[in-house]
């Protein structure tokens, strides 16, 4: 997900350098939800990971 996030922000890099700040704006978007999501993601699976298995 993080991978993504930063190939997104690539491409926003890369369109702002050319000028196309419609698409630069959409792909900095895009790529603030994926970090976000895959922030949210690790560190619930990292509390969900110190769980005692279930009984």
């Amino acid at each position: 997900m993080l991978n993504l996030a930063v190939v997104f922000l690539v491409i926003a890099i890369i369109a702002g350098i050319l000028g196309v700040t419609g698409v630069m704006n959409v792909a900095i978007e895009i790529a603030w939800i994926l970090f976000v999501v895959g922030l949210i993601l690790a560190v619930v699976f990292w509390v969900m990971g110190r769980r005692p298995p279930p009984v």
